[in-house]
């Protein structure tokens, strides 16, 4: 597993900031109008958006409704996250003070809405 991490802190509204490994934001997610939470990149254009799933955790999809992996909750605490084949993307661990960090690899993957398809950020999904 390469060294891809995004820093997720509270943010205003309800929201939450995702920062890369240089501290630049990347994407910003707000609770969605019908539940689930809606992501966008640094911009502000639509990255996409993620709905609880049946047996907890969140499915993950991007800005045109495309399936691109989800989220299972981690044995001890965090959260495990899978692409849209099913294979492990990476992982989210608790910060001590506040927020989490997703622990990922370092290929473009659909899972992360803040990589592109060439692996560069603010782009938004592939």
């Amino acid at each position: 597993m390469g060294s891809r991490k995004i820093t997720n802190v509270p943010g205003l509204f309800g929201g939450t900031d995702h920062y890369d490994e240089d501290g630049k934001l990347v994407g910003y997610s707000l609770p969605g109008i019908f539940g689930g939470v809606d992501h966008y990149n640094a911009d502000g254009s639509s990255a996409g958006y993620s709905t609880e799933s049946l047996f907890g955790g969140m499915n993950h999809y991007d800005a045109d409704g495309q399936s691109t992996g989800y989220s299972v909750p981690g044995i001890l605490g965090g959260s495990s996250h899978y692409d849209r084949s099913g294979e492990f993307a990476g992982y989210s661990t608790p910060d001590l003070i506040a927020g989490s960090t997703f622990h990922g690899t370092d290929r473009p993957d659909p899972f992360d809405p803040f990589r592109d398809s060439d692996g560069g950020d603010d782009d938004g999904f592939l």
